[in-house]
């Protein structure tokens, strides 16, 4: 008979034999950076997150730095928003300060800069909007001009995410045109439209104001679809490719990992988070338990980079095992 439990009678036989490993250099923390002075809001939805103005960001660097987290992801929310997204490609734009503040105090931090126009529009879509229609071709320049001022600002990775045709395309051109050949893009390349979104909109004030997202981002059901967003991303020139989200799309993750050899990142949503933290405020799980055995999850499923609100939470208890 084999026993296997030979190898699972200590900590460190069980340690030893580990097939997946997570570490806090393979996350990047998502920030909430709004237009203001001494900020920090509170995010109903997602206990422990907050809106930062820029004068107190640092008070969350210092903490992301030390523990030891690859990056972050800049979310930006401006004061002005028009049809346009004006706002999202300005040189002195929120994501932008937001950017310069972070390479400036931690150069060595990764700058993650999310490419959309949601947070920037009047309505709310992340596209240029004609009636009830997001317009697909129309949109792509505004987010090369917005790829670029992000870039302009010190930006690490370019990472678009607002799902229109051809974008990752459009975004390289405009950025190698520039002079940027070597800013790298994340694309949210299977970006579906999901659920688990709805605390992120009340956290970065991007909900649609009319309809919703699924005339752009992907129907749930489909994976095979999503390989196809894929394997077209990366023609197109992205560098790293998404999965979004995460624990409800393993199988597009593993499928993903088992045909393209691109890095491939997956995004821990909001929704996935603030259902773990109720779940924990109530006594019902043991929150780190399961907040490493989800990261886990998406890891051994062949994601070799997380994007999550858990990581500094994680960093830590990573550092105590």
């Amino acid at each position: 008979m084999k026993r296997f439990r030979r190898l699972r009678s200590s900590g460190a036989l069980r340690d030893l034999v580990r097939e997946t490993r997570l570490t806090a250099g393979e996350l990047i923390y998502p920030i909430f950076v709004e237009e203001g002075i001494g900020i920090k809001t509170p995010v109903d939805s997602m206990p422990g997150i907050f809106r930062w103005s820029i004068d107190r960001l640092d008070e969350e660097l210092d903490r992301i730095a030390e523990a030891g987290i690859a990056g972050v992801m800049i979310f930006g929310i401006p004061k002005v928003k028009d049809e346009l997204a004006t706002s999202a490609y300005d040189d002195d734009g929120i994501a932008q300060q937001a950017v310069r503040r972070i390479k400036k105090r931690f150069p060595e931090l990764l700058a993650v800069a999310d490419v959309c126009l949601c947070e920037y529009t009047s309505h709310g879509h992340c596209g240029v909007v004609c009636g009830c229609e997001i317009l697909n071709d129309e949109t792509l320049p505004l987010l090369g001009k917005m790829a670029v001022s992000l870039a302009k600002a010190g930006a690490d990775i370019i990472a678009p995410s607002d799902m229109m045709d051809g974008r990752v395309a459009a975004i390289r051109q405009a950025l190698d045109e520039a002079g940027f050949l070597n800013t790298p893009i994340m694309a949210y390349s299977a970006k579906f439209a999901s659920g688990y979104y709805s605390p992120f909109r009340d956290a970065a004030d991007s909900a649609p104001g009319f309809g919703d997202r699924r005339s752009y981002q992907m129907d749930c059901a489909n994976v095979r679809e999503a390989l196809l967003e894929i394997e077209e991303d990366i023609a197109e020139g992205a560098d790293i490719v998404m999965v979004k989200p995460a624990l409800a799309y393993l199988d597009v993750v593993r499928a993903a990992r088992d045909r393209f050899d691109t890095p491939l990142a997956a995004y821990n949503v909001s929704g996935e988070y603030s259902m773990v933290k109720a779940a924990a405020e109530r006594g019902w799980i043991d929150e780190k338990r399961i907040v490493l055995e989800n990261l886990t999850s998406i890891k051994r499923a062949g994601a070799g980079i997380i994007i999550t609100y858990h990581a500094l939470d994680a960093a830590k208890w990573l550092e105590e095992k």
